[in-house]
């Protein structure tokens, strides 16, 4: 039977009908996908703005760490640490005591007054044989570091009563060469880092020298003769490099 026009035109109304549900369910596609992406969006700016915080927390820690470190340098200006010297002391003849009955004072507790200068006696006689002579008056205090090793020679701290003296010592420090001895300013954890990674740059000869200067870190580039304080670790420098400091 052949196809009339109204059978035509209701096949029209359908296919039209099928277009108009199907952009319907595109609509609602294209809906969801803009609810989505708005959720997108507002997620990202949340992000951004909580990594914006969290740096400024952490050039507000990072400051307070440097303050914080730069105070306990400030409490070791008049200190020197002497590494590498033998010393006999007082605790050899309190640990024996205490197979008698004895009392011996546990690691961590301080010395006897008589021990600590006995101590502070053998660093003043060592610099002497080395010709390097300190009045003992300008010595406030001497002590031993704990060991970092079980069977390592503990270093010695030594305060002195004024500034002046500490750096007349580290002067004559270069008497020492040779012996297995070093003098030192006594450097925080950081800045004693900081002395490491310098020295290493030194031995690479991707610098002049390096040495240190009431508590800072002194490196001389080459071919310059200026002065730079290392305030941060960076990586490894080629020779070329430019030191990032402040």
């Amino acid at each position: 039977m052949p196809r009339t026009k109204s059978d035509t035109l209701m096949e029209v109304v359908q296919d039209l009908e099928e277009i108009k549900s199907s952009l319907n369910g595109l609509s609602k596609d294209i809906a969801t996908v803009t609810q989505q992406q708005a959720k997108l969006v507002k997620l990202v700016d949340e992000v951004k703005e909580l990594r914006e915080l969290l740096e400024e927390k952490e050039r507000v820690i990072g400051g307070l760490e440097r303050r914080i470190d730069d105070l306990e340098q400030y409490t070791r200006m008049e200190d020197v640490i002497i590494n590498g010297l033998d010393t006999k002391h007082r605790s050899y003849a309190r640990v024996a005591a205490a197979g008698t009955g004895g009392s011996v004072a546990m690691e961590g507790q301080d010395a006897p007054v008589e021990e600590l200068l006995t101590l502070e006696q053998q660093v003043v006689t060592f610099l002497s044989n080395k010709d390097i002579n300190i009045d003992p008056k300008e010595i406030s205090a001497c002590h031993l570091l704990p060991r970092k090793h079980s069977n390592a020679k503990p270093a010695i701290v030594v305060r002195f009563v004024n500034r002046k003296h500490k750096v007349a010592l580290l002067r004559q420090a270069r008497k020492l060469k040779g012996s297995s001895v070093f003098i030192n300013e006594h450097l925080t954890s950081k800045n004693a880092e900081i002395a490491r990674h310098a020295r290493i740059l030194w031995k690479q000869k991707k610098i002049q020298a390096t040495w240190t200067r009431n508590g800072r870190v002194l490196i001389r580039l080459n071919g310059t003769p200026e002065q730079a304080r290392v305030i941060t670790m960076t990586p490894l420098f080629t020779a070329q490099d430019k030191i990032s400091m402040s």
